[in-house]
């Protein structure tokens, strides 16, 4: 369970690098979305890497593993918007930002790690085809949330269904960084 941990770790330390990048770069643009702009930006690259699985090739540069990171940055986004409520117009400061994004992945590893104490590390031996098409189930599961005015009556929420979106994208880029699928 540690090499997971470790691994997990590895993969997180990329997306947060990207992720504390691109704030420098745009700021906190994104504090805008509302949570279904938000499901819909992780269901374009996710349809984006079902595309390229399905058709074998591709024509814009960005790989597969880059779609999995922005996937897993955009599930920190669906969490931090949740928790900060009111999409608005705001700049929010580099080191809340960094606070805020670790206590989400943190709370996802948790999660994580629980499940695969429960699950045997079952993913392991899961394709990337697989991670693809259950993170765009829990997108639909998200949208027909929001059809529902946000209630489920025996189901998780909305923020359930980002922290397992945010783990299956860490699975693929684990499986990548192994060479277990192409990259």
């Amino acid at each position: 369970m540690s090499q997971t941990s470790n691994q997990f770790d590895q993969a997180i330390a990329s997306c947060s690098d990207i992720f504390i990048k691109k704030t420098k770069d745009y700021g906190t643009a994104w504090r805008v979305l509302r949570i279904i702009s938000v499901v819909d930006q992780i269901f374009i690259k996710a349809l984006r890497i079902r595309t390229i699985q399905d058709l074998g090739s591709q024509k814009v540069e960005d790989d597969i593993q880059s779609e999995f990171k922005g996937i897993l940055n955009y599930a920190v986004i669906g969490l931090i918007q949740l928790k900060l409520g009111d999409p608005k117009v705001e700049e929010l400061p580099v080191e809340q930002l960094q606070a805020l994004y670790q206590e989400n992945v943190l709370f996802a590893k948790n999660t994580m790690l629980d499940k695969n104490h429960d699950y045997g590390e079952a993913w392991r031996d899961m394709s990337q085809e697989s991670y693809a098409d259950l993170i765009l189930m829990k997108l639909l599961r998200i949208r027909q949330i929001i059809t529902n005015d946000g209630k489920t009556l025996i189901s998780e929420g909305i923020d359930a269904n980002f922290v397992d979106i945010l783990n299956y994208a860490a699975f693929a880029l684990i499986q990548l960084a192994e060479g277990k699928h192409k990259k």
